[in-house]
């Protein structure tokens, strides 16, 4: 049985089958929009389009937008129109007049270029230099080697979430482009006011930083598996029964997350946007007294000895905990907070994804359900036998938005939170891990040709990279017994490997 084979029946058992709700049913229908209502009092913009605007940006349409705000005619009023102002393309020319050095060091932002995910994953697959931003990643419509297959992967399945896209049109998922993805607020893909948002609410965190990543865990979400029967049906009082493309799991959120925090209370523009050069925040910021007493964070302040942050989120008042346990002093920087802290750890092993450029199905009948819309979409019409025709098999390049053939599958082997795994990261020190890189790539081609079978990411130890949870909790009774069960395990390797660099070499 070749990995192509293999893939295809472990997925079919452990990560997926049909959703009965097709997406048009989960979110709106991007092209059938509600018609903007003509109201004949009004002149301009404003005739067809009932913007509300905050005071800060309470200036004509055109300041923005372009095009001829003066006008009643749609043609002449949409001369030289600009839809996305905010976008990459137009940010510096429409958001940067006003506000120069935020534009200008957004650009430079982890969250604009993307570069470290980007980097991480083309290394695996031979990369031997590094980019600078995800635009640069090549397009390779005909992949012939490994790296190729992944830059494909990385455009068109991989990175549906960045300032130059708008997401997948899931009810919590689309956003706005360049500023606007952080500073407006969207639902069902579309903006609900034009009144931006100083300080970012979790749900435009959220709307990036969703499935089984980083900040979904801080509300305590693991997403199902992809398959019916690990999806439980359940009933809601939410508009949304699948918010984010797929169920998830309701687990035990961080313990910030609990007390009314939210990401940007720790999480700073300086930060996210580099309008300066920062390190990235601590727990020690704001938990060692030896550390606060020497700079106090922004937002906290310091009253008879006693520390407070006031949150940004629900606005109140919370004390701060410092660290007095003799632990915290007894490891000095040789273990990650989370790694005594972390409640649970997202642990998803054995991810395949599989470029399919042919318009056979079949095999993948139990796979609609995708946290992709694009693959969702064309799986659930082609496998409905009431349809004559099926849909070409293409996806968007998400970065210049080129209809690209091929669609791209995905599977796991596992779906796991209970085990926190720990590991080393670069400078040693003991950190959670989870298995980042434990990716499969394989491609068929249009004529049933296999290109590539369960090519595998170039990683050792089964793909393991330090991360930070966002599910901090208390330690607990069981923090020491984690770490002894690491050290013994590390232990039995290192005599393992010992052993084995003493054995003689065998006679050929």
């Amino acid at each position: 049985m070749s990995y192509l084979s293999l893939f295809i029946t472990c997925s079919l058992f452990l990560a997926g089958c049909s959703d009965s709700t097709t997406p048009s049913e989960q979110s709106r229908d991007t092209n059938n929009e509600a018609r903007p209502i003509i109201n004949p009092v009004q002149k301009g913009c404003i005739r067809c389009h009932m913007a509300h605007q905050d005071k800060a940006h309470n200036f004509s349409c055109s300041s923005c937008h372009a095009g001829k705000d003066t006008s009643n005619d749609q043609k002449d009023a949409h001369t030289g129109l600009i839809s996305q102002p905010a976008h990459p393309a137009s940010m510096t020319q429409s958001c940067g007049r006003c506000h120069p050095d935020q534009v200008a060091g957004t650009t430079q932002s982890i969250h604009f270029t993307l570069k470290r995910k980007v980097n991480l994953v083309r290394k695996a697959f031979g990369a031997q230099e590094s980019l600078d931003t995800l635009i640069q990643i090549p397009v390779a419509d005909e992949p012939e080697t490994a790296l190729q297959l992944a830059d494909d992967m990385l455009r068109r399945r991989c990175l549906r979430c960045h300032l130059y896209s708008s997401g997948d049109p899931y009810p919590l998922v689309g956003h706005g482009t360049g500023c606007a993805a952080c500073h407006l607020d969207f639902t069902n893909g579309a903006p609900t006011s034009h009144t931006f948002l100083a300080t970012p609410g979790d749900k435009q965190c959220l709307q990036c930083h969703y499935e089984n990543w980083v900040g979904a865990d801080y509300h305590g979400r693991f997403e199902h598996d992809f398959n019916e029967e690990y999806r439980t049906p359940y009933i809601t009082k939410d508009p949304f029964t699948r918010p984010y493309g797929v169920e998830y799991h309701q687990l035990t959120p961080d313990i910030h997350q609990q007390r009314g925090l939210i990401c940007v209370d720790c999480h700073g523009g300086a930060e996210l946007m580099n309008t300066r050069k920062t390190k990235a925040i601590q727990c020690q910021d704001c938990h060692l007294q030896e550390i606060l007493g020497k700079s106090l964070p922004a937002n906290v302040t310091e009253k008879e000895g006693k520390y407070f942050l006031h949150s940004k989120g629900d606005k109140k008042r919370h004390a701060i905990p410092l660290m007095r346990d003799p632990a915290h002093t007894a490891f000095e920087d040789q273990i990650s907070c989370q790694a005594c802290h972390a409640q649970w750890a997202f642990n998803d092993t054995g991810t395949h994804l599989l470029r399919n450029d042919t318009r056979e199905n079949d095999a993948f009948w139990r796979l609609t359900t995708q946290g992709s819309w694009e693959v969702e979409k064309i799986l659930t019409y082609n496998l409905n036998p009431d349809y004559p025709t099926t849909m070409a098999p293409v996806m968007l390049d998400k970065i210049n938005g080129e209809e690209k053939k091929g669609i791209w599958h995905q599977g796991y082997i596992m779906r796991r939170w209970e085990t926190v795994q720990l590991g080393r990261d670069t400078n040693g020190r003991i950190s959670v891990m989870r298995p980042l890189l434990d990716l499969h790539l394989s491609w068929l081609d249009e004529e049933n040709k296999i290109r590539f079978d369960a090519i595998q990411a170039q990683s050792s130890d089964k793909g393991l990279q330090p991360y930070t949870p966002h599910t901090t909790g208390p330690a607990g009774m069981f923090y020491r017994q984690r770490l002894k069960d690491f050290y013994r395990l590390e232990e039995q390797r290192e005599k393992k490997t010992e052993t084995r660099d003493q054995e003689p070499p065998q006679e050929n």
